[in-house]
């Protein structure tokens, strides 16, 4: 699929939003309201935007419609030679899958990564997603550290 593929702005916060909510994953966004979606998302994006320590790109198709986007975080590291870059991020409108959409974010993002002088990128995927069923990121030359365990410490109930 031929998409363009840019830095979110402000203005795409409704189509992101709209995006988060139509992909069923999350069944905190299902119980809000859509403008409590929208302000968080705006505000979010506002946020990152604010500095150059998180990129946040779009991709939009020829009709210009929003199909996915990707957001990807510059962390410093003390122990590694460069910074690494943490997407966070990375989804797809379920239409869209398998049409190289994500492929695109993801490139785009190891460029942003060797901009920044990254050493190296990091993600991490829910193993009953789809994209980890179907074994995206392992195609597209990614690696599965099997030595490493995923931790979270919940400040809040939800998400």
């Amino acid at each position: 699929m031929d998409v363009h593929v840019r830095k979110a702005e402000t203005e795409d916060a409704p189509a992101i939003a709209e995006l988060l909510r139509s992909l069923g994953l999350f069944a905190h966004l299902a119980a809000e309201a859509p403008a409590i979606t929208l302000e968080r998302v705006t505000r979010h994006l506002a946020m990152c935007n604010a500095d150059h320590s998180h990129s946040v790109f779009i991709a939009r198709n020829l009709d210009g419609e929003l199909v996915g986007y990707g957001a990807v975080h510059w962390l410093p590291y003390l122990i590694l030679t460069g910074p690494e870059g943490y997407v966070s991020e990375l989804f797809v409108a379920e239409s869209c899958r398998g049409q190289g959409v994500g492929s695109q974010l993801l490139k785009v993002m190891q460029a942003g990564a060797r901009e920044h002088g990254c050493s190296r990128l990091m993600l991490i995927n829910i193993r009953q997603r789809e994209s980890y069923r179907r074994q995206f990121y392992l195609k597209q030359g990614w690696e599965e550290r099997a030595e490493a365990a995923n931790f979270i410490y919940r400040l809040m109930d939800r998400a």
